[in-house]
């Protein structure tokens, strides 16, 4: 992954453990760590929620943010389709 002006970015490597279609996903990254993502209808919206085994090398708020911007935005990207 690499924000759009090239001036960061990380290597994303991950496997799909469980996938439950339009429900759920869990992925272990290729340190281990392990990350599941659930789908929640809300009436006229999803609820993404994240839950991810922190890293050493960053902060937790640091990871957070960093989820936190990819999830705003996947929500940019859904709602200009």
């Amino acid at each position: 992954m690499e924000v759009k002006d090239g001036s960061f970015g990380f290597d994303f490597e991950a496997i799909y453990t469980k996938v439950s279609e339009g429900e759920s996903f869990t992925n272990i990254l290729s340190d281990e760590r392990e990350i599941n993502v659930r789908f929640t209808e809300l009436e006229n919206k999803t609820e993404v929620v994240i839950i991810f085994d922190a890293e050493t090398e960053n902060s937790i708020e640091l990871q957070k943010n960093g989820w936190q911007a990819i999830l705003n935005n996947f929500k940019l990207y859904t709602q200009s389709l």
